[in-house]
């Protein structure tokens, strides 16, 4: 039987070495993940498995980004499945990514990391399963960048899971995303600590670009109706926005709300591996190689459950809607109705219950139609 770390402690698997999508390699990787519940269904093949994917800066803490969601009882109920959450390779939570030691040195990888692609992330969770011998889930599921991670398992590995999950992402990146994602990198490389990737060794971290980066993905994140309502013109309490003379010590409170958010992601994250992910979003394209969008969606037939944010920004709904028309076999739809934006997913957690429990309940009608489930 596989052997899987404690209950919510954070386990690591070697995965040897994995060629990505652009023909570079990643000789020596390891991918993290946290499992909750007991893992069931091994020998016929079919486990009881929920792969959780999580978004660009999030990590394998699927219980404390998703509170309330797992869990006995909850939505994906650990009674009777075994979530697992990986990290993503390229990430900051113990999978391999620019800031881990290069297996020939002992040093960062620095800037002799890849760029990835969100089938390179596949193919490495992929390996992950292969280690801990596991064939099959029942489901995989996630949010914006976990979304494009579920699409693509729905792509690359239609006979090892049961169905899908896609939430608040796109066929493929559009020219928006991209620009504004590309400002982001931009921000960042150009900070004069970056010293083009490899920064680890010096002392020093492009705190500064990270931190820029951070305020102009966060107001995609967010919806302009909230922020506005949150905000309006007002002035951080005790600062000046409209003295006679420019200082950026006197703040409209939405700048101080920036500087927060860009303070608590620099305590938190590596600069090189948010340009790695951020960059393998900009890859996104299920119909790249596969005939275009539309061909490549038609051709997935593992069933799928779609659901989108109303007010996003960032993956406007529309974009899950043309996912709804164009898939292969879809199990259903969700609208979630927030003012928040495309962190929706994240903070509309009585919403999120529904639509994953919808999911779930779909996902598993497929399978068996309106028998029980073999899992309960």
């Amino acid at each position: 039987m596989s052997r899987l770390a404690a209950p919510g402690e954070l386990g690591i698997v070697d995965v040897g070495t994995l060629h990505t999508e652009a023909g570079a390699r990643i000789p020596g990787a390891q991918i993290a993940y946290r499992r909750w519940g007991e893992l069931h269904g091994l020998e016929s093949g079919r486990t009881n498995i929920i792969l959780v994917e999580h978004s660009l800066t999030s990590g394998p803490e699927a219980d404390e980004w998703w509170p309330g969601i797992i869990g006995p009882g909850r939505a994906l109920d650990t009674d009777r499945f075994c979530v697992v959450c990986t990290n993503s390779i390229g990430g900051f939570h113990g999978s391999t990514g620019p800031s881990s030691p290069h297996p020939e040195d002992g040093r960062a990888w620095g800037s002799r990391f890849p760029g990835i692609s969100i089938r390179d992330q596949v193919t490495a969770e992929l390996a992950f399963l292969d280690a801990l011998g596991i064939p099959a889930v029942h489901a995989v599921v996630g949010g914006s960048m976990g979304g494009a991670r579920a699409l693509e398992w729905a792509a690359m590995a239609p006979d090892r899971l049961n169905a899908a999950g896609v939430i608040a992402v796109s066929a493929r990146a559009s020219a928006w995303q991209i620009g504004i994602q590309a400002a982001q990198i931009d921000a960042i490389e150009g900070d004069p600590h970056w010293h083009g990737g490899d920064y680890y060794d010096t002392g020093h971290s492009p705190r500064e670009g990270l931190a820029t980066a951070r305020r102009i993905a966060h107001l995609t994140y967010r919806g302009e109706l909230e922020l506005d309502e949150r905000f309006g013109v007002e002035a951080q309490t005790g600062e000046n926005p409209l003295g006679p003379y420019r200082d950026p010590q006197q703040r409209f409170a939405v700048e101080s709300y920036l500087d927060y958010q860009a303070r608590k992601l620099t305590a938190r994250f590596d600069a090189g591996s948010y340009v790695t992910l951020t960059d393998a979003l900009n890859r996104h394209d299920i119909g790249r190689g596969r005939g275009g969008l539309n061909r490549a969606l038609s051709s997935i037939h593992v069933p799928m459950f779609i659901a989108g944010v109303d007010t996003d920004i960032l993956y406007p709904y529309h974009q899950q809607e043309h996912l709804s028309r164009n898939v292969g076999n879809l199990l259903g739809m969700a609208k979630i109705s927030s003012p928040v934006g495309h962190d929706a997913f994240l903070a509309e957690h009585r919403q999120m219950d529904h639509v994953l429990r919808r999911f779930i309940h779909l996902a598993e009608e497929s399978v068996h139609g309106n028998a029980a489930s073999h899992f309960g």
